[in-house]
């Protein structure tokens, strides 16, 4: 895998954002500025004091209190929409059920229209059971809530008079307005590239988006575009991979061999000139120019 501008994957970088540190903006500016193609924020509404969820490590404690100060994807977005013309505006990762569909649907579509079609998303189904419940989502039942509020927002994406009607989503003949840019939005989907997920991802989304944790990810790969075909799907999952560390030559070799699209490489939340001397040494690390 070649870490040369203009070959192989594209780079993304990923704010932990909260209302401390950078603010999505300048960052935005500085990252295009600098060629890398797609700024991902996180989303967390809020975290309930008492937590019977544990965190994605297994622990029961939170590794630090960003959780409970992440900024609003979609209004962070927005503000870096507005003062980039070409880097790509995505989420690691929203969690679409905790939203209304509907108004989800149309703050979505407005920003693909505001940024010339610059949207895509990466979801998740939610850790934080607590959180989700909060939202009227029972923890067993996320999967089925994310499938009905992606099918049901791209139904407002692109039907003239859109109708959606499931157990968590429901609503009749609908005008709404404005349609995305793009004819397609893609969805990716952040979580463990188990069978379930994979099999999930190939029935209602457009490609995976590793946890920091994934090893392995060529098989995973190759067993999603198995689930891919065995769904009757036309084209190729795309594979955005989430970097954790500095990665090894066996771990480039690993997400060649899955055909990664995008790399996404962490940015700290710190102060403005701290994260601007870390994207240019990132950059030229990665062989990229502005």
């Amino acid at each position: 895998m070649t870490e040369q501008a203009g070959e192989g994957p594209r780079h993304g970088i990923v704010l932990f954002t909260s209302d401390r540190g950078i603010r999505p903006a300048d960052l935005a500016v500085a990252a295009e500025e600098r060629g890398f193609d797609t700024l991902y924020v996180p989303e967390h509404t809020h975290i309930p004091v008492k937590r019977e969820a544990l965190h994605p490590t297994g622990g029961k404690d939170l590794p630090d209190d960003r959780y409970l100060r992440t900024l609003d994807p979609w209004v962070s977005l927005a503000t870096c929409a507005a003062v980039t013309s070409r880097i790509g505006l995505s989420t690691a990762v929203a969690l679409p059920v905790e939203s209304d569909p509907i108004t989800l649907a149309k703050s979505i579509a407005t920003l693909d229209h505001l940024s010339c079609g610059r949207v895509s998303l990466g979801v998740g189904f939610g850790w934080n059971t607590d959180e989700l419940a909060d939202h009227g989502i029972p923890g067993d039942r996320k999967r089925t809530a994310l499938a009905e509020y992606i099918g049901a927002m791209r139904a407002l994406w692109t039907q003239e008079e859109a109708a959606y009607d499931g157990e968590f989503v429901s609503f009749g003949p609908s005008w709404a307005y404005p349609k995305p840019v793009q004819e397609h939005i893609r969805i990716v989907v952040g979580a463990g590239g188990g069978p379930q997920t994979m099999r999930w991802i190939a029935k209602h989304a457009d490609g995976w988006m590793t946890t920091p944790r994934e090893t392995e990810v060529a098989a995973r790969a190759a067993l999603l575009r198995k689930e891919w075909a065995d769904a009757g799907r036309e084209g190729e999952p795309e594979i955005r991979i989430l970097v954790a560390k500095r990665p090894e030559p066996q771990d480039l070799a690993d997400w060649e061999a899955a055909g990664a699209a995008e790399m996404i490489w962490g940015v700290p939340d710190a102060e403005p000139d701290v994260v601007v001397g870390y994207l240019d040494k990132l950059a030229g690390r990665l062989g990229l120019g502005g």
